[in-house]
């Protein structure tokens, strides 16, 4: 059996001890962020990320911006609302619109 590539960031509590530095450590903390916070077919507000992420760690306009840059969370171009990337990799920031 192995353990989640990213088990080792957490403490026992749950909580990040750090945002990690090395780009695929980020990355790989991100995905696992991503699939275990958000779901694929649901908005949510900024408040609503906000207080997500701060379940795992008290920097989470860092989080949030890292999540957006990396493409696994997209918003719309005034920031209002957020969803889960069903493809991550597509950086950019924001969507075009929302109808």
């Amino acid at each position: 059996m192995t353990s989640h590539p990213v088990a080792d960031l957490f403490s026992t509590e749950g909580r990040l001890k750090a945002i990690p530095r090395r780009p695929a450590r980020r990355e790989a903390l991100l995905a696992h962020l991503a699939g275990s916070l958000f779901e694929p077919a649901r908005s949510y507000t900024e408040r609503e990320v906000n207080d997500a992420l701060l379940t795992v760690h008290e920097d989470f306009p860092a989080l949030r911006r890292y999540l957006v840059v990396g493409g696994h969370l997209a918003r719309t171009t005034d920031g209002a609302s957020y969803h889960r990337q069903q493809q991550p990799g597509s950086p950019g920031g924001a969507t075009l619109s929302v109808a």
